[in-house]
């Protein structure tokens, strides 16, 4: 990855001197996401601009991943914005951070996020807040879809749905782990794994009443796909499932 990123971090500097929208960041995480291990299948044809994709979260491996296959850039929390090397890497992909905390510039961000979609981004949001087992699906905060509400002119919002089948549970990120102990653990399994992208039939968010009808659209559309790719068993409780993590071996 140190390679790669001394490889492409001057052609990204050299070609932004004489355009907009370098290839190089996609270029970049989607090899980062194979480095790591990931096989990337995508299912469904994401679109390419005028689009919120709302999503399912695992692990940090879903951006490099999503990223890879689609070119999109990230809504995220502002504290990844002050961590060293990851948010100047955030910046490359032109991730927009929102402090969530912050109520009184929450209209500042959101025209933050309106002027990206009217420079024809793709823009990925990550609902649940946080990550989770790849098993369960946790509410989704509307608030990190006001942007939509009322929505920009021609934009359309796809789910999309990170399946990481057998080993989803041992890649999510959750519990009292660290973000450089799942790091280190993660990177620590040998061999690759296989990780779905579901990208979903895609909807206007013009035809719903507001953000939480919005966010209850997308939640719906992605809670029945991953039951589907259970065998149609129901979701677990994701309390439950953190309360019982104790030790996860490196290689699972």
């Amino acid at each position: 990855m140190a390679a790669l990123l001394i490889f492409f971090v001057p052609l990204h500097y050299l070609f932004r001197i004489f355009a907009y929208g370098s290839p190089f960041p996609k270029w970049f995480l989607a090899a980062t996401a194979r480095i790591v291990g990931a096989r990337v299948h995508r299912i469904g044809t994401p679109l390419r601009r005028d689009v919120v994709f709302v999503a399912n979260h695992v692990s940090w491996i879903d951006i490099p991943a999503l990223a890879g296959a689609s070119g999109t850039a990230f809504v995220s929390k502002a504290e990844l914005a002050r961590a060293p090397v990851v948010g100047w890497l955030a910046r490359l992909n032109r991730t927009i951070f929102i402090e969530r905390e912050n109520r009184m510039g929450v209209a500042e961000q959101i025209n933050q996020l309106r002027e990206a979609m009217l420079d024809n981004w793709s823009l990925t949001v990550f609902p649940e807040g946080t990550t989770t087992d790849g098993q369960s699906l946790l509410p989704f905060k509307s608030s990190m879809l006001s942007v939509l509400d009322p929505p920009p002119p021609g934009v359309m919002v796809q789910p999309v749905v990170l399946d990481y089948r057998e080993i989803a549970e041992w890649i999510g990120w959750i519990g009292e782990e660290s973000g450089m102990q799942n790091m280190r653990r993660v990177l620590s399994r040998r061999g690759t794994f296989r990780l779905d992208l579901h990208f979903l039939d895609p909807f206007s968010p013009g035809d719903h009443r507001g953000r939480k009808a919005i966010a209850y659209r997308a939640r719906q559309a992605i809670e029945e796909r991953l039951v589907e790719t259970r065998g149609g068993a129901p979701l677990r409780d994701f309390a439950h499932t953190v309360a019982a993590i104790r030790y996860r071996a490196p290689n699972g």
